[in-house]
């Protein structure tokens, strides 16, 4: 552990106008407030925060990142309060130190609950200041070091998942390489103990029988690049297990399947000379086609710049380099950490692109499980680049599709996307892009995104946006059900429902606004009772227990409703325009509309009737067909043909029986109406290819 005088010395060392006195007042500070805590591992607690701001000076990052390190855990583990932080050094420390701190406090919340809101304070305050990263960081990393000493295999596991899952990435998206290398390697030997000691094993048994190979490759790389006037240092090592096993995962190989274990890192002068070095490899080594990357002149969107390719050296062995120029390399080792310069008064810009799209997960979340979910989605690692008809670049995961490319350039031109063009060609929104697509989007002002796009879309930012269009989208057709409701149960009541009564029923009812209360009705969250009662005090109090007075007058139309989201088309029975219908309403659910005539209708004794009707010219839905053929060549394609002359599409065929010599088929068709359907049945029993046809 670092003394105070040493770390002090270390400051002072990179920044000679530090505040010596405000980091020995908070050394002492954090000493004095953890006290006689310890850690798992049997050591003074103050240790691990101390330990912390060693890692910030080690980066080289002004006092008040050193101080906040210091004081990181105060207030989640001490008396200390933000207040006391303020007080006694100033409003920013306050601020990273209250961005750092986790809301472990919160005891009502579940396991899950707990960590997504952590996470989504964590985001906010990282947004204002990167440093509550920074911090946030070299915690974990140090936590992760010492996590063997935890005696909770099941706390370890967690630990260590949370670690792979969220902090290893949240470090490569900023470039600290160095960080996710080892957080990784140490959260891999706990997720998988038996092939981190294996791999571990077999690199152990490989660098004692190469015979001081690596060293032997390195110099001979320098050599040849010295031969064609190239000034450079060459570095070699063999790759870390998780990667290696990372690598066995995706190419279902053995670990002496892994060809490209050993790496090689070419650091030169200048840009040009990294193209030379490149050049000079290539031409003296066979090189592999696909394997070359050039992060110089297209950059990863964390500043990660470098040229990689990979050489067949002698003998067969394949060998991974690394070309970058120094300043390159101290940026890729430790990304936004390795240029802020806070000691000249210069303020980082937290709001990189990534990070924005991370606030908007945050805010579009609607739960823990989703917020976790997509923050996952919006941090993995393995990216692709895809451009824009006038050259703008966006790196996004591998398999994401326009709809996800649309969301990344804009949430609007996401939200208003109809169609996409891949590379001059109109392609389904569906299609996954590759690298170096062009992506032109095709957008409707009138549009807005569809639930089915959650089946493809691969990135946290447009889940989250997709999802929150479309609750409030539900919440918007819910209150437009309530609101018809409410009309109805405003006629029993002995008053006439004005304005003024309504915003006094919202506040007994302790509701936001009136969509608020409308909400609550179509979501049978307040019975009719409740709302009466909200409406106008007293009035329900000679109404008996039976069911007569509740009973609805009027119908309920659902024109301009749309199915799946204010309502749900029952499977069982498939009600059409035209088919005369009801509605079942539980609570926190939409309704589900059923025929009349539907023998699953018994079930709903639980739920509140509603008497619907489709609306004036309300048309489309999905009727479904029993279609018995015969079973001889041409009858398939009959039966298709008839259903093309009706101008149906289809959207499911199922063959569900065979008994020769009959076929039969469950056939789900989008018809206009009632009418339309009844056309279909018509055509389809005039037909000799059709033995039966009837509607299920």
């Amino acid at each position: 552990m670092l003394r105070q005088y040493e770390l002090v010395e270390r400051v002072l060392g990179y920044d000679p106008d530090a505040d010596e006195a405000a980091l020995n007042r908070a050394y002492v500070y954090t000493v004095q407030k953890h006290g006689t805590q310890r850690r798992a591992s049997g050591d003074p607690y103050f240790s691990h925060p101390v330990e912390v701001a060693g890692l910030m000076t080690d980066l080289k990052l002004d006092q008040q990142t050193i101080i906040t390190a210091l004081l990181h855990d105060t207030v989640e583990d001490t008396l200390a309060t933000i207040e006391d932080i303020e007080a006694n050094f100033g409003t920013d420390v306050a601020r990273l130190v209250d961005g750092v701190t986790k809301l472990s406090k919160i005891e009502h919340m579940a396991e899950n609950e707990r960590a997504a809101e952590n996470l989504r304070k964590f985001l906010l305050a990282m947004s204002e200041d990167i440093r509550v990263l920074l911090v946030k960081l070299a915690d974990r990393l140090h936590n992760m070091r010492t996590l063997h000493f935890i005696k909770s295999p099941e706390k370890r596991q967690r630990i260590a998942r949370e670690t792979m899952d969220i902090y290893a990435p949240l470090a490569e998206r900023v470039g600290m390489y160095e960080y996710m290398r080892e957080m990784q390697l140490l959260a891999f030997e706990q997720l998988e103990p038996e092939a981190y000691a294996t791999i571990t094993k077999k690199l152990e048994e490989l660098r004692s029988q190469d015979g001081g190979q690596v060293d032997a490759i390195a110099l001979k790389v320098k050599q040849r690049l010295a031969e064609a006037g190239l000034k450079v240092e060459v570095s070699g090592r063999e790759k870390h297990p998780y990667s290696i096993w990372k690598k066995m995962a995706e190419r279902h190989v053995s670990f002496e399947q892994v060809t490209d274990i050993m790496a090689f890192r070419v650091i030169c002068d200048t840009e040009a000379d990294c193209y030379a070095a490149m050049g000079v490899l290539h031409t003296t080594w066979q090189f592999l086609p696909g394997k070359f990357k050039d992060y110089i002149s297209t950059p990863k969107s964390n500043g990660y710049k470098s040229l990689h390719t990979s050489l067949m050296y002698e003998n067969s062995m394949r060998v991974e380099v690394q070309i970058r120029t120094r300043a390159m390399h101290m940026t890729n080792e430790f990304g936004l950490a390795a240029h802020w310069a806070y000691k000249q008064g210069d303020r980082p810009d937290g709001q990189v692109g990534w990070l924005r799209d991370l606030i908007e997960i945050v805010d579009a979340s609607h739960d823990a499980e989703e917020l976790l979910e997509h923050t996952r989605l919006a941090i993995y690692q393995d990216r692709i680049f895809a451009f824009t008809p006038k050259g703008g670049l966006f790196q996004l995961p591998k398999g994401a599709t326009p709809v996800d490319f649309a969301f990344a350039v804009h949430t609007d031109l996401g939200a208003q996307a109809v169609g996409a063009k891949i590379n001059g060609r109109h392609m389904p929104l569906r299609t996954p892009l590759a690298n170096g697509d062009v992506v032109e989007i095709i957008k409707s002002k009138t549009a807005e995104p569809q639930l089915s796009w959650l089946g493809f879309v691969v990135t946290g930012k447009a889940r989250a946006a997709i999802r929150r269009a479309v609750r409030l989208k539900e919440r918007a057709e819910i209150a437009e059900i309530g609101r018809k409701l409410f009309d109805e149960i405003a006629t029993k009541v002995p008053a006439r429902i004005g304005k003024k009564a309504v915003r006094e029923a919202v506040k007994r009812l302790e509701l936001i606004d009136e969509e608020d209360l409308m909400f609550a009705i179509g979501a049978a969250r307040l019975t009719d009772r409740e709302v009466m009662e909200a409406l106008v005090p007293g009035c329900t109090n000679d109404l008996g227990d039976d069911d007569d007075w509740t009973r609805r007058e009027h119908q309920i139309s659902i024109r301009g409703l749309t199915p799946g989201v204010g309502f749900h088309l029952a499977e069982c029975c498939h009600p059409v325009p035209g088919d005369r219908i009801v509605g079942l309403r539980k609570k926190g659910e939409p309704v589900e509309v059923h025929s009349i005539g539907c023998f699953k209708l018994a079930n709903g004794v639980d739920a509140d009737w509603l008497d619907l009707s489709w609306g004036r010219r309300s048309q489309g839905a999905v009727g479904r067909l029993r279609v018995t053929l015969y079973d001889r060549p041409g009858t398939l394609a009959e039966m298709a043909g008839i259903f093309a002359q009706n101008h149906v599409n289809v959207k499911a065929l199922d063959q569900v029986e065979t008994d020769h010599p009959f076929t039969t088929y469950e056939i789900d068709s989008e018809v206009q109406d009632l009418a339309h359907l009844t056309r279909i049945l018509s055509a389809l029993r005039a037909s000799d290819a059709v033995a039966q046809a009837e509607r299920i």
